[in-house]
């Protein structure tokens, strides 16, 4: 025994224990030692009286030791697959020695164990096992004999992977720190999930490795203790309390914190250039904007309009820039140049700092000096240290370097953010989510976008992504224009919440994001030419005074249905007008006997499309399946509030209890109709089809005519066992030529891979629906379900036309552009859907430019041609791209199948 202070023991107490695994000791000073392996005991150190008593027969070493807040002794068998424990208060020392966790039996199920080590027990007397061989943490709630796994690749929600876990303990927040001994570090969970606290750099000797280590402590000062086993020694880990030297702001808020949804142009296009990208708000407010038009970099105070320092460069096009503590700025010049470069503060001269082949969509240099480069046409993010005077070759950070949407891929992926524990997370624009890396993991975890485990919003191309101080996620969804958060309660929109637009609370293809130092936010509002200021507001933490509203109904059978998820059309629900009488934050909360699910939308709700114009939701943040949402409203904006339930066809009571700053008006809105129309069929080997290009396989379908008697939106979606593929014609379908008369096309836009179509139908008009399979030779039956405001007749119908079908190799349209953002559709042929690579030609002012690249899941790709960026997205037909700033360019584009 030592003070942790000292180097000198203060005690050393002998005694004829063998080979002791674990101790655990009291708060009054007493020392409980496993001596199983050869005396078969648990013995007590007597603190007052120097002495040692059994107070506990076993018949192998007890791993892991604990005395909970009831004097119970808990001992983790190792070799027995179980926990045992006893009463100290009892004088009958064997008498009840029961079962805590384990049958005895070596196994996985959620009533064994495989070799347990360390137990933690919280005041809850809920039981933490570390239950090693099993590679997992379990979780055994008072009384409960069936574990819960909290930790592990085994675990409900997939949270971190574990190698023979060995320690278990939990801090005030019950968050778990583990010791994951075969992977040597001990990991720790936060309100984002887990992470590598220390050990993170491999199995060694070094002052920042362990190697095996079995457990660890924490003292009251937040350090860590650790047994390293392997290097036989106790290392100590200091808790960093003080905060980095961080180079950019990281606010923290409070839970009900709102920003003005008007936002206030800081700098225009005179001062930007057209499509501003690369831009940084400093910790003094500084602002830096590279302006691509004259390739230089202007800096300003954030409340002078007028520019402080203008830096001219021999960069070219930048898209990103990063400003570090000391003020040197990080500049892409990657598309030109094939390099970034750093402007010195001090000396006012640019250096080449990193080697790469394209460019950096979005740079960052962490705590340990460290640049990450976000290279979108490599669908990877690069990095390479900067501490040294010789350039280093660069190092995969994450990305296989392949488009995809694997845990370990990325799909064009752009904004980049590195906290102080070295995670690494990456909006991945094109698989419409966000992901985290762990230090030295190759695998991500989606954190945002549909899908999570448990979906939390629908993205867009995320563009940008900061984290506040409390990590939570500020995300630019450039492709719905807006910006998003997470918060306690979910996630919710910020800015740009009232569709595409140049109004001032309207974004267009925002890019970035930043903070000054008093929360507000800033955007690079691409397409608009210019950098919006959304001003935080203080006064949204002031809850001092609230007042209350109550609402209350019932849903029933008579209520309206809508596609709560999307597709299923089965969800009863009540749309509630709001009426603001003062701006503030205000709280949601439903109560019911029913499982209810609440959305918040601005100005509109569409139940045809659900996800438009929504802001919020929520299913369960309150208590009893109730949902809970926290929000900022405005006084002069329109908010409807939908109430449905989580399950299918439930009906109910319930009641709203809103909380805020003033009452509001609620008010029940009339809303229409959904009438359904089912259609029951099966695709066999004699129906019709369209063969696969190579001939190989054949593509069975179906075509069936679909009339209705009223003119309104529809959906039409599919149930099979089958992977379907759905397209809508106009008037006639002919398979030698399948895009003439072809409205749209869907295939995975449901659940389990079934399609989606959400049609604008017109009265007498003869609209057909082709129903296939995205693979070939699959047979199987199928229903079609059409929702609509009237009845559809839905009828088979037989194509005369013989059913072969000749593939088209090349599809040309031809097109003047005038305006800076276009959608160009296009009659693809319907063979341009199946996994096949393509070739993008695209000529400007007589030049010819291509790419190639390929189709991945049925995934958009995009590509990069001299100052284009291309989105093409084969499900719609359409072909998205960003023009550069001479408008009137005669172009033409041609989609090639590639061999191979």
């Amino acid at each position: 025994m030592w003070q942790e202070e000292s180097v000198n023991p203060i005690k050393i107490i002998s005694s004829d224990f063998k080979q002791p695994l674990s101790l655990f000791v009291t708060s009054n000073g007493d020392i409980y030692i496993d001596d199983g392996h050869e005396n078969g005991r648990v013995q007590r150190w007597n603190a007052a009286t120097s002495t040692f008593v059994t107070v506990m027969n076993v018949n192998s070493s007890c791993a892991g030791l604990f005395v909970d807040i009831h004097d119970t002794l808990y001992c983790s068998m190792y070799y027995q697959h179980q926990v045992l424990k006893t009463s100290l208060n009892d004088p009958m020392m064997n008498s009840n020695v029961v079962t805590a966790a384990g049958i005895g039996i070596r196994g996985l199920a959620s009533n064994q164990l495989d070799s347990p080590f360390g137990i933690f027990v919280d005041v809850n007397l809920d039981l933490y096992v570390a239950d090693c061989y099993n590679d997992r943490v379990q979780l055994f709630q008072s009384g409960e004999l069936h574990g819960i796994t909290v930790a592990g690749s085994t675990s409900l929600n997939p949270t971190i992977t574990l190698r023979c876990p060995s320690g278990i303990t939990l801090d005030a927040d019950k968050y778990l720190f583990i010791v994951d001994f075969l992977n040597s570090r001990i990991v720790g969970s936060d309100l984002h999930g887990f992470r590598c606290l220390v050990g993170c750099y491999g199995q060694e000797s070094q002052s920042n490795q362990l190697a095996n280590p079995v457990s660890f402590s924490f003292d009251r000062s937040g350090n860590m203790f650790v047994s390293d086993q392997r290097n036989s020694r106790i290392q100590k880990f200091l808790l960093m309390k003080d905060s980095f030297d961080l180079s950019f702001n990281q606010p923290k808020f409070c839970p009900t914190a709102t920003w003005n949804s008007n936002g206030i142009t800081v700098a225009n296009q005179s001062i930007v250039g057209q499509h501003p990208n690369a831009f940084f708000v400093s910790r003094n407010n500084t602002v830096y904007v590279a302006n691509q038009e004259k390739n230089t970099i202007v800096m300003w105070q954030e409340d002078s309009v007028n520019p402080t320092k203008i830096i001219p460069g021999n960069f070219m096009q930048p898209l990103s820039l990063f400003v570090t503590s000391n003020g040197d700025i990080y500049i892409d010049d990657g598309d030109y140049n094939g390099r970034v470069l750093k402007w010195s503060a001090a000396a006012s001269t640019f250096t080449t700092v990193m080697n790469i082949n394209s460019s950096c969509i979005s740079l960052f240099v962490d705590i340990h000096d460290t640049l990450y480069c976000s290279m979108p046409d490599h669908h990877q993010v690069v990095k390479r240290s900067l501490i040294g005077s010789v350039m280093n070759s660069n190092v995969v950070a994450v990305g296989t370097g392949i488009y995809g949407s694997a845990s370990n891929q990325l799909g064009s992926p752009r904004g980049i953010f590195v906290d102080v524990n070295s995670d690494l997370y990456v909006a991945d624009c094109g698989n419409d989510r966000v992901q985290l890396f762990q230090p030295e993991e190759a695998h991500g975890i989606t954190i945002a976008g549909s899908t999570t485990q448990n979906p939390t919003i629908t993205l867009r191309c995320p563009s940008g992504i900061t984290l506040d101080a409390d990590k939570y996620l500020f995300i630019v969804d450039s492709g719905n224009h807006r910006i998003v958060s997470s918060s306690l309660n979910g996630f919710r929109c910020l800015a740009g919440c009232y569709g595409q637009g140049s109004q001032s609370n309207q974004l267009a293809s925002p890019l970035s994001l930043s903070f000054d130092r008093s929360g507000n936010i800033f955007v690079t509002d691409q397409t608009n030419h210019r950098i919006q200021k959304f001003q935080y507001l203080e006064e949204s933490c002031d809850m001092s005074s609230v007042v209350e509203t109550m609402y209350s109904s019932v849903l029933t059978s008579n209520h309206p249905i809508y596609p709560r998820t999307g597709c299923d059309i089965s969800y009863y629900y009540e749309a509630i007008k709001i009426q603001v009488y003062k701006s503030g934050h205000y709280s949601f909360n439903s109560m019911s006997n029913i499982n209810t699910y609440g959305y918040m939308y601005a100005k509109y709700f569409d139940p045809f499309s659900p996800s438009a114009y929504l802001i919020a939701a929520d299913d369960d943040s309150s208590s009893n399946s109730q949902f809970n949402i926290s929000i900022p409203l405005e006084i002069n904006n329109e908010y409807i509030l939908v109430v449905t339930t989580y399950n299918l066809i439930e009906t109910g009571a319930f009641s709203i209890r809103v909380s805020g700053p003033d009452s509001v008006g609620l008010e029940y809105l009339n809303s229409p109709p959904v009438i359904q129309s089912t259609y029951l069929s099966m695709l066999t080997e004699n129906s019709q089809h369209f063969p696969q290009p190579s001939g190989t396989g054949k593509y069975y379908y179906e075509s069936i005519q679909i009339n209705v008697n009223m003119s309104g939106l529809f959906i039409i979606s599919s149930k099979s066992r089958s992977d379907l593929f759905g397209s809508i014609y106009k008037n006639s379908f002919n398979p030698l030529n399948p895009t003439e008369n072809l409205l749209e096309v869907d295939d995975n836009g449901c659940s389990d891979n079934q399609f989606k179509l959400l049609i604008a139908f017109e009265v007498n008009t003869k609209y057909i629906l082709v129903v296939t399979t995205s693979q070939a030779n699959v047979t199987g039956t199928f229903l079609i379900i059409v929702s609509g405001p009237t009845k559809a007749v839905l009828e088979r119908t037989n194509i005369s036309s013989t059913s072969t079908f000749k593939s088209t190799s090349t599809t040309t349209t031809t097109k003047t552009v005038s305006t800076t953002s276009k959608s160009i559709s296009t009659a693809t042929a319907f063979s341009s859907l199946l996994p096949f690579k393509y070739k993008l030609e695209f000529t400007i002012d007589g030049v010819l430019y291509s790419n190639k690249y390929s189709k991945m899941d049925h995934q958009c790709y995009r590509t990069k041609i001299i100052n284009y960026d291309f989105l093409y997205e084969p499900m719609n037909s359409h072909l998205w791209y960003d023009q550069s700033e001479n408008e009137n360019i005669y172009s033409k584009w041609i989609i090639n199948k590639v061999d191979g």
